[in-house]
Formats: C-alpha cells, sequence, structure tokens
C-alpha cells in the first residue's frame, strides 16, 4: 500500500481533519464531484437525470456506527421512506445499507429486525437490498447477518472485498447459498496480515474471485454478480471472461460510482451491459470521501485542482 494512501486513510479516521476538513469550501465542492447533495431528494434527482442514458441506480446513506440504538430508528424509518420515493420517481434504484447505521454495534438481534422491516418493504415494491461491507472486524459477523437475511428473501445482496485473504473462501460459502455479491476491492485502512498490501495482488484476486462467480455452477436461486469497480483494465478481462463462457446478462451488472467515469459508465451501456450507478448522499460523508481520495490518485488530483481554480 502506498504511503499516501495510508495517509489518507489514516486521515479518514481522525476527528480533528474531519471537523475541521468538513468546514472548508474547497472540500465541500470538491466532493459535490462523488455525490449530488446531502439529502436523498438529491440522489432521487441525480437518478431521474441518469435514467434516460439507461443508467439504473443504488442509493447508500452516508454514515458508520451510531453510538445509540436509539439512532437505528431513524435509518431505519429513513429508508422506508427512500422506498416510497424511489416508487414515486418511477426508477430502477436498489438500496444499499451499513449494519452498523442499524445498531449491530450495540445489538445485533435488533439490527436483524431492523433490516427485516425494510426487507418487507422491499419485498412488496421489488427493490433489492443490499447488505455494505465495512472494516474486517465487521466481515464475520455482516456475513452472518446475510446469511440470516438471506432465508426470508433471495431479494438481498452482500459487498465481498477483494483485498482481503479470507474472501476465497468467504465466496465458496456464498456461491452454495446462491447469493447475490457486489465484489468491491476494499478501500478500510487494514492490517498486513489481514489483506493484501499491494495493489497488484488485490486487483489479481478480484480477478480470481470474478472467475469464480462466473463459472456455470453459480446460477443457484438468487445468485448475482455485481463487478463493483472503476478499474477498466479489470472490467475488459472481466468482459472477456463473460464472452468466452457466453455467461447470460441475466447473470451479472456492472456497479461504478456517481461522478467517477461517467464516460466509461455511458460506454457500458452502449456495449450493451448492464450498468447501475451507486449514488452516495448524507451529511456524514467525511471518511466516505476521503476512502474515495484514496482509491485513485486522480481523485486527489481533482482535489487540488479544485483548490487553485476557486
Amino acid at each position: 500500500m502506498s504511503v499516501m494512501r495510508k495517509a489518507i486513510l489514516w486521515a479518514s479516521t481522525n476527528a480533528w481533519i474531519r471537523e475541521n476538513a468538513m468546514r472548508t469550501g474547497f472540500v465541500k465542492r470538491s466532493v459535490s464531484k462523488f455525490m449530488p447533495g446531502e439529502r436523498i431528494e438529491d440522489a432521487i434527482k441525480a437518478a431521474q437525470a441518469l435514467k434516460p442514458t439507461g443508467l439504473n441506480t443504488i442509493f447508500t446513506r452516508l454514515g458508520e456506527n451510531i453510538t445509540r440504538l436509539e439512532e437505528a430508528d431513524e435509518v431505519r424509518d429513513h429508508y422506508l421512506k427512500v422506498i416510497d420515493l424511489i416508487q414515486q420517481a418511477g426508477i430502477d434504484a436498489q438500496i444499499s445499507i451499513k449494519p452498523t447505521q442499524l445498531g449491530y454495534d450495540q445489538n445485533f438481534e435488533a439490527c436483524v429486525t431492523h433490516c427485516l422491516t425494510i426487507i418487507e418493504k422491499c419485498e412488496k415494491t421489488g427493490t433489492f437490498f443490499w447488505i455494505d461491507m465495512e472494516g474486517s472486524p465487521y466481515v464475520e459477523g455482516t456475513i452472518a447477518l446475510f446469511k440470516r437475511l438471506r432465508t426470508h428473501t433471495p431479494n438481498i445482496g452482500i459487498a465481498i472485498q477483494s483485498y482481503l485473504y479470507r474472501t476465497e473462501k468467504d465466496i465458496e460459502e456464498l456461491v452454495a447459498l446462491g447469493s447475490a455479491i457486489r465484489v468491491v476491492k476494499g478501500a478500510y485502512l487494514e492490517p498486513a496480515d489481514v489483506a493484501f498490501p499491494a495493489k497488484a495482488d488485490v486487483d489479481e484476486n478480484y480477478h480470481k474471485i470474478c472467475e469464480r462467480l462466473l463459472r456455470d455452477d453459480n446460477t443457484k436461486p438468487g445468485a448475482l454478480t455485481h463487478f463493483g469497480t472503476h478499474d477498466i483494465a479489470l472490467q475488459e478481462r472481466i468482459l472477456k471472461l463473460i464472452s468466452e463462457r457466453k455467461v447470460a446478462s441475466s447473470r451479472y451488472e456492472f456497479a461504478m460510482l456517481f461522478g467517477i467515469q461517467g464516460g466509461r459508465q455511458q460506454d457500458l451501456i452502449k456495449m450493451g451491459q448492464r450498468t447501475r450507478c451507486l449514488i452516495s448522499y448524507g451529511e456524514f460523508w467525511f471518511p466516505w470521501y476521503m476512502r474515495r481520495l484514496a482509491e485513485r490518485p486522480a481523485n486527489v488530483w481533482f482535489v487540488v485542482k479544485n483548490m487553485f481554480s476557486r
């Protein structure tokens, strides 16, 4: 892992930096590259603008690790509102939640209950429910949460991180279950005994995981793969696999973030590839924003240029 990436990821968890940076004008302006606004209404509007281009969407409210269990009630109610807004807007959109937003740290069973309440409404409206993956200490419990919820519905998916050594084994268990899986590289600062330090190894493991998910035996009810990467070289390798194996388009989608490589997203649509744009919103954007900067040097240069052009 590069020194710059380590420094940015460390800064993402520093309270002093967070409080000061969030009041800085150029940071507020530059974060708008990656999110259309702090309100769900901003995200809905952005999704409506993307709809004519063929891009469908996923909504995720930023924020992790609530401090009181009571806060989870508000998050639950918020996502119930989001589902209503999706229906009213007439868009093909999914939702993605973090377990620590719904009381995972305070009471696992309460988190399960909140998820089931949201899932019940998702089932009635045909809205897909994704579980985001957080840092490595949460992986075991998040997979356990997914397995528990998967017994209630196939209309649920989980994000899996290719930078973790354990992921290859986790994938086998999830394939056997019939699972929707969003493959991402991973964006948290992890120790070298938990995650691949070198980018090349993370990339190779990503491809290895995707190769496994594109095999013929990963076709049980509920199975779906989201390729969550902006790495065009990796996307091209995946597209080659899809072509060679004649993989049905119903088995996968590409997933990319709002504001990053919009041209490539449109290129995938033109190729006939189902693609979703993940739109983030919310007041607690700083840690997420810093992780976006850490992912690609080009994102850092965007902020630098923004700083001196305003």
